[in-house]
């Protein structure tokens, strides 16, 4: 995240955050958090989940902007600053929406869930607004030791990234046991559908709906492990939220394929057909 804040211009960010209207962040709001959160629970009911699977596949529905993804969409022909307003978009709705969410769900049953918006709030305050603050800071007070030492921060970021997944495949060895047939095929469809969800509301930019489409595959899992203990009490919900783990990278590893050889030809404001950028 800090490499990321080293990465962002605070103008260009807001910019990207106005590229929208309110009605269009507001059919946002729906492709976000409520459609996944609604096709989680359809698909557990349609491939008969059990309890503790329903609770992990649902609460990975619920919370998005995982912050892996961001950096490396520029790589892709993705729109950065637009990946990162999605970030902190969906990061300042979580404390509003998860709750909501998760108490609409429970009451289908029969349960009274309530998560505490002030600890989400500092869930994304501690591990998402100050380490990218702290970046954008380094990169307005110093400019060009931020670009001599932010390679190497990306590397460091990269090793130590890669580091933690193998040791999170080593501890999630007995959960990724108890996988079921059913959850790679929950999981599959639960990422296609966050994906489809952007496409659906019809947002007219091109290049704001392929960025926010593959965002809001990318769900925060870290997150709702964290909610499934705590306050669902769900112990055997990580299997679930670990096949969505494993799962949603080949899925957006594959829309960005798609999205790649599907290079449709546009017109530009002057009539001039141009092939949209990747």
């Amino acid at each position: 995240m800090i490499s990321v804040g080293m990465s962002l211009s605070l103008r260009e960010l807001a910019a990207s955050l106005r590229r929208l209207t309110w009605l269009a962040w507001l059919r946002m709001l729906v492709a976000t958090f409520i459609l996944p959160a609604l096709l989680a629970l359809i698909l557990a009911r349609v491939f008969r989940l059990e309890r503790s699977e329903l609770a992990g596949i649902f609460l990975v529905g619920v919370a998005p902007g995982a912050p892996l993804l961001t950096r490396n969409l520029a790589k892709k022909g993705f729109d950065m600053h637009l990946a990162a307003s999605y970030q902190v978009w969906a990061a300042l709705m979580i404390p509003v929406m998860i709750p909501i969410t998760v108490f609409c769900a429970g009451k289908l049953y029969n349960r009274d869930i309530w998560i505490s918006p002030a600890a989400l709030l500092g869930q994304i305050v501690i591990k998402q607004f100050l380490p990218l603050a702290l970046g954008m800071v380094i990169a307005r007070v110093a400019p060009e030791r931020s670009k001599k030492y932010q390679p190497t921060l990306n590397t460091l970021g990269n090793i130590l990234l890669t580091v933690i997944l193998g040791l999170a495949l080593f501890k999630l060895g007995p959960a990724l046991k108890d996988i079921t047939p059913m959850l790679p095929v929950v999981s599959l469809l639960l990422a296609l559908g966050c994906i489809s969800a952007v496409w659906i509301i019809r947002l007219s930019d091109p290049i704001v709906r392929k960025t926010f489409a593959i965002s809001n595959a990318n769900r925060h899992v870290g997150l709702a492990l964290l909610l499934s203990g705590q306050y669902l009490h769900a112990t055997r919900a990580l299997p679930a939220i670990a096949c969505y783990a494993l799962v949603a990278p080949l899925v957006m590893i594959a829309y960005v394929w798609w999205y790649r050889r599907r290079a449709p030809v546009q017109q530009d404001p002057v009539g001039e057909a141009r092939k949209s950028p990747a």
